[in-house]
């Protein structure tokens, strides 16, 4: 009996088609002789709601719900998620252990040579809460204005003046053949990007081992080590969709750095702190440096933002 294609789960946006189709694409060049995998696009709540932040509307898990519960369900046999839209705590029965190679995990700002750059007073759209506390922590007098949709969408409302400038995740631009889009690189001194952003993971069902043994030579282990604990960083804050929170990490050789953040969404208050260990502790160093925030940023913080 011969086997039966891998169904993938996917969102239907260009960029999770693209992310999607390069998964396909490593399992046929990786698995010759089966049947190629088949894409299975998946309606969210989070595409279809487009007219205020998600974390009035739940989260960012508005984004893989129905396809976890397609997973949890047998209807699909893996998931592709943009990491960063994954939440801290997934469902019983599923888990994420295979990561592509991480793009570049960076921000770009879209509008201004730099964020000192822009004029005064100048409309940023964005709607990410990390985005802008972060731009309010450097300049208070920006102007902040909802901005949802694909990343066409939103060049496409730029160029039409609807804002004077606007962020994207540069690993977006890319994966959709839209380097030539990429502004003003904000290096992670300045600008932490989001948790795990930049890196694609693909979610199955916890004890489908003959799924996980198709996945594993396509799991990349300095990304595996750098979300690992940038998702324990997570964990440890306890953070909620309205916790503005970046977070990244950086291998040098077997030593692993995690500079991690918490600002109020109107950019007072940062708290940022990076700590260095080794990377077989990568887990144990996100603990600590969440931990380490949280004591910074005080029991008010997380009493205040529910």
């Amino acid at each position: 009996m011969s086997p039966q294609p891998l169904r993938i789960g996917t969102r239907g946006s260009p960029l999770a088609l693209a992310q999607s189709n390069q998964v396909r694409d490593l399992l046929i060049e990786t698995h010759a002789g089966r049947p190629d995998p088949e894409l299975c696009i998946i309606k969210t709540t989070g595409d279809q709601i487009t007219d205020r932040p998600l974390a009035d509307a739940g989260g960012k898990g508005l984004f893989t719900k129905e396809i976890e519960q397609a997973l949890l369900d047998g209807a699909i046999d893996i998931a592709v998620h943009s990491m960063k839209d994954v939440e801290t705590w997934l469902p019983d029965g599923l888990t994420v252990d295979c990561f592509l190679p991480r793009e570049d995990p960076r921000d770009t700002l879209l509008g201004a040579a730099s964020i000192e750059a822009l004029p005064a007073g100048a409309r940023v759209g964005t709607a990410s809460l990390r985005r802008s506390a972060q731009l309010l922590a450097i300049r208070p007098d920006l102007k902040i204005s909802l901005m949802r949709g694909n990343v066409g969408t939103r060049l496409d409302k730029l160029a039409a003046g609807e804002v004077d400038a606007t962020l994207l995740a540069v690993a977006g631009l890319k994966r959709l053949g839209r380097a030539d889009a990429i502004g003003a690189v904000l290096e992670p001194n300045e600008f932490l990007p989001a948790v795990a952003q930049g890196a694609i993971g693909i979610e199955r069902r916890t004890d489908d081992a003959q799924t996980a043994a198709l996945l594993a030579p396509l799991s990349d282990g300095p990304t595996t080590l750098c979300v690992t604990a940038e998702r324990a960083m997570l964990a440890a804050l306890d953070g909620t969709c309205r916790t503005p929170i970046g977070g990244l990490a950086t291998l040098d050789g077997d030593r692993i750095t995690l500079d991690g953040l918490l600002v109020w969404p109107d950019g007072s208050g940062l708290q940022r702190f990076g700590q260095t260990g080794d990377s077989g502790d990568a887990a144990a160093l996100g603990e600590q440096v969440g931990r380490e925030l949280r004591r910074r940023a005080g029991p008010k913080f997380f009493e205040e933002l529910v």
